[in-house]
């Protein structure tokens, strides 16, 4: 019994197939994921969704799915984690002990949730599957046949030690940057694969809707798309996969912003999105080993701040200087929440006062709140003349490409810059984190850059022997900025 005659019988999956007609075009994919011959109408909607030709000689050992919003798919997750865990056999592969597993990644756990839901209501609800099920618990379900169908997050380090039979990876498009790794899709991947390996034709599938141009869903689909072998790649829209969603939602979406309609209800990649810097041009402003620079006698420095409620944001703070027309970062400092607002802003006036600074600048979004503690703490806020966007555009951005900055060897700095992306629409450039990020720190060092590199027209040289000496203009904030 093939996987599409259980989406037939009444005993097994039929039931969740309330008008089988809107479904035709997930019983193409299926059919083209398990190798399964194909009706002439499946094979005109393959060839739609796939840009190939030739129909698939044999199951996918790894396929992308890149499909709307509300197409579908985690009912077809479920389905196809449920077949593969209860319809197949693994013993042979296994070693005393050891359980073959189907790993659903989401993006966060409410889509887990979702997920399971229904691979719990398969589970419980048909009885000739029921009777395999030896342990259920809040993500995992432990059958008979030693097998499990286990739901989780994103996260390389709970992907190991694993027997893949399958791994889906749900809305890899949007799987959050961790602190470690600039790209935790490609390490999360990495880390999967050996566990795939010792059972033969085990399936990883990516499974999202689309965002930017970047990560491995894009490298797949940019790859591999329309070309004979390697892994099947699908592309479709929502009311391709699923015709029950009104065309008036979509239109409507359209109409609010083109942009963001067209990647979740058109599957199209946005092209209005691309990264801000390269991996590459942020390193080679890093001074390799250097974590703190201390304060200086006799040299200007600035200081920046990035304030936060203390439940979500980090509340950051970065002190920059200069070396000539080189900006120095010498000291960053992040406050990750859940915070007391007055016992950090306390300690971060300590970290500025302790670089001889009584002013500093910085976000103008923050509200009155952070003056007022700044100034309880004995330290002057003023309030940026520049948005977040211009910050990065009119400073980090053009003294990294020229390599005049230098920053801490800080993780959190480099992989938070590399995460940046830059929207174009409407006449102007928008630059935030993407979604599930943050850039709490980079803001911080943005500030403080943007701060020293604004007062480079301020420094006037006077010649004296033996040497040049920078005579610095006095620095009054309320005029500066």
């Amino acid at each position: 019994m093939n996987i599409l005659d259980t989406f037939e019988d009444p005993k097994l999956f039929r039931p969740w197939f309330k008008d089988r007609a809107t479904y035709e075009a997930w019983f193409a994919f299926t059919a083209a994921m398990f190798a399964i011959d194909m009706t002439p109408e499946q094979l005109a909607i393959y060839r739609k969704h796939t840009g190939r030709i030739a129909p698939p000689s044999q199951a996918a050992t790894e396929a992308a799915l890149i499909i709307g919003r509300r197409g579908g798919k985690s009912l077809f997750l479920a389905l196809w984690s449920v077949y593969l865990a209860c319809f197949r056999k693994y013993d042979a592969y296994l070693q005393p002990g050891e359980r073959a597993t189907i790993m659903i990644l989401a993006a966060d756990r409410r889509q887990a949730r979702v997920i399971f839901r229904y691979i719990s209501g398969m589970l419980n609800d048909i009885p000739l599957l029921k009777r395999m099920v030896e342990r259920e618990t809040a993500e995992s379900f432990d059958l008979s046949n030693r097998t499990t169908i286990e739901v989780g997050t994103a996260s390389s380090k709970s992907t190991r030690g694993y027997a893949f039979a399958a791994v889906c990876a749900d809305e890899i498009a949007f799987w959050p940057t961790n602190e470690d790794a600039a790209e935790v899709d490609e390490s999360i991947l990495a880390a999967i694969r050996p566990g795939m390996a010792s059972i033969p034709g085990s399936l990883l599938l990516l499974a999202s809707s689309p965002y930017a141009r970047k990560g491995a869903l894009f490298r797949t689909y940019d790859r591999w798309y329309g070309k004979e072998g390697g892994p099947l790649v699908w592309q479709a829209a929502t009311r391709e996969m699923n015709p029950t969603i009104p065309q008036l939602v979509i239109d409507q979406a359209m109409e609010r912003d083109a942009s963001s309609a067209s990647a979740e209800f058109m599957a199209r990649f946005r092209t209005d999105i691309e990264t801000l810097f390269t991996r590459e041009s942020v390193l080679a402003c890093v001074d390799s080993g250097v974590a703190e620079r201390p304060y200086i006698p006799g040299v200007q420095h600035w200081g920046f701040a990035d304030p936060s409620g203390g439940s979500a944001d980090s509340y950051t703070a970065a002190v920059a200087s200069r070396d000539g027309d080189q900006i120095i970062i010498n000291a960053v400092r992040e406050i990750k929440p859940p915070f007391s607002p007055d016992a950090a802003t306390k300690e971060l006036a300590d970290f500025f006062k302790s670089y001889g600074l009584r002013t500093i600048t910085g976000d103008r979004y923050a509200g009155e709140y952070p003056r007022e503690l700044f100034r309880k703490n004995g330290i002057e806020y003023m309030t940026s003349s520049a948005v977040r966007s211009e910050l990065y555009l009119s400073a980090l951005l053009p003294l990294t490409n020229a390599k005049r900055l230098t920053l801490l060897d800080n993780d959190r700095v480099i992989n938070q810059m590399i995460g940046l992306e830059r929207r174009t629409g409407r006449g102007r450039d928008v630059v935030d984190h993407a979604p599930g990020q943050h850039d709490d720190v980079a803001n911080a060092v943005a500030g403080a850059a943007w701060l020293a590199n604004r007062r480079a027209s301020n420094i006037k040289p006077m010649l004296a022997a033996p040497q040049l000496i920078p005579l610095v203009d006095c620095h009054n904030p309320a005029t500066d900025w």
